[in-house]
């Protein structure tokens, strides 16, 4: 078994962990490893990120849940870069890392130099698409594992991994938000906003909608609206591999990535405990208990935010999906457990999004969903009885018909189910 008497032999579960509530959450509902970044040099400028101080705090709680923490580093650095890049990967080095992920060979080759105790993880804008590109980076740097291309094929992947030595560990994404620029690498944000994708500040001018015109036809719309809410001719539907985990182990993938350095704590909770939930059953009960689990666990994924998806390029080239830039969510956060209780005992919840008495709700707890309808409400503070409350962080009291704990999660029905995009 592994950390947290899960089965041996599986690939890591790697979550995204853009704050400390992210990464909370995605420890207790089933991540191996978490990805991070410091406020600096990480390509996700406008996630909540870490200061050395809390770095150092969520390496801890990492490794006290038995799971790794790898610091993204994967920004492309000028010369101008390089003395704050260094001083950064200290920081992180000296928080105690499991690896740091980089995306430039000079950085790499950097890192190597001046911190040689900390393991190197290639990151997807390195483009790795071959064999040669892989051990170059495993030969040059010392790196010990590759995030590979998302444009590779299931295919290319399982001939990649003949070819290379067992020393250098492949990971792949299997879920998330895909870029329309290859390997992630665009221009359109710094072209129509300034914020450039390559500096952390993508504005995800991808995801808006657009409608064109020829320019000798003025004023006449071309037909290619591919659905009610127009086309999205530059958004890329999300990934989900969810329904093909055997098809990628078999490939040899040693981590399987989630992407959403930027989601909210419940999108990460309910895409890991999706993901953990199936890697455990094709563990523990085999590859048919798990095909039949598969149409549950997706019908979860549909209770976070997300758009349309397909399987990337792992089976070849994808095709397009009509309104990929639309977010939906089924179901939306409305409080956590901060203080847990016994069944029909009183349990604290802090409120995200407001509730009332006779909601029908449900807790998402790592051994899964429970329904239940809410009684009374008390305000923690006062004792004063309430049917609902609407400020974010108002703390409240009410009973469950089950014992909960400290981190489980709430939700209900999302009273504005359709949310596309801009």
């Amino acid at each position: 078994m592994t950390g947290g008497g899960r089965p041996a032999g599986l690939p890591e579960l790697l979550a995204p962990a853009g704050s400390m509530e992210a990464l909370r959450a995605a420890l207790r509902f089933g991540a191996d490893a978490v990805y991070g970044g410091l406020t600096r040099y990480g390509l996700r400028a406008s996630a909540a990120n870490f200061t050395p101080e809390t770095l150092a705090q969520a390496v801890q709680a990492a490794h006290a849940a038995g799971a790794r923490f790898y610091a993204t580093l994967n920004l492309l650095p000028l010369d101008s870069d390089l003395d704050g890049y260094l001083d950064t990967a200290r920081q992180a080095a000296e928080a105690g890392v499991d690896a740091a992920i980089v995306s430039d060979l000079g950085a790499a080759l950097l890192l190597k130099r001046e911190l040689p105790g900390l393991p190197l993880h290639i990151s997807t804008q390195a483009n790795v698409l071959n064999s040669l590109t892989a051990l170059h980076f495993h030969e040059a740097t010392g790196a010990v594992r590759v995030v590979l291309s998302r444009e590779m094929s299931l295919s290319d992947i399982r001939g990649m991994r003949r070819r290379l030595p067992a020393s250098l560990e492949l990971e792949a994404f299997v879920h998330g938000a895909m870029c329309v620029a290859y390997s992630g690498r665009c221009l359109l944000s710094a072209a129509l906003t300034g914020r450039s994708a390559n500096r952390g500040e993508c504005a995800q001018p991808c995801r808006w909608r657009y409608q064109v015109t020829e320019e000798r036809r003025p004023g006449e719309y071309l037909p290619v609206v591919e659905g009610e809410r127009g086309t999205y001719l530059f958004s890329a539907p999300d990934l989900c591999m969810l329904p093909h985990l055997p098809e990628l182990i078999d490939a040899g993938v040693a981590s399987l990535k989630i992407e959403g350095r930027m989601k909210t704590a419940y999108s990460v909770a309910t895409v890991v405990w999706a993901y953990r939930r199936a890697l455990d059953t094709l563990a523990r009960q085999g590859e048919a208990a798990y095909r039949g689990a598969v149409p549950e666990l997706m019908a979860e994924l549909r209770k976070a935010s997300h758009r349309q998806s397909n399987t990337g390029f792992y089976f070849g080239e994808p095709e397009p999906a009509a309104g990929a830039g639309g977010y939906e969510q089924e179901m939306e956060f409305v409080g956590f457990v901060s203080r847990g209780a016994a069944a029909g005992a009183p349990a604290e919840v802090t409120l995200k999004n407001r509730f009332f008495v006779g909601d029908a709700l449900e807790a998402l707890t790592p051994e899964g969903p429970k329904p239940f309808t809410v009684g009374d409400l008390t305000l923690a503070d006062t004792g004063e009885a309430v049917r609902t409350a609407g400020v974010a962080g108002t703390r409240l009291i009410l009973t469950f018909p089950f014992p909960v704990d400290e981190g489980d999660l709430l939700r209900g029905p999302n009273r504005n189910h359709a949310n596309p995009a801009r």
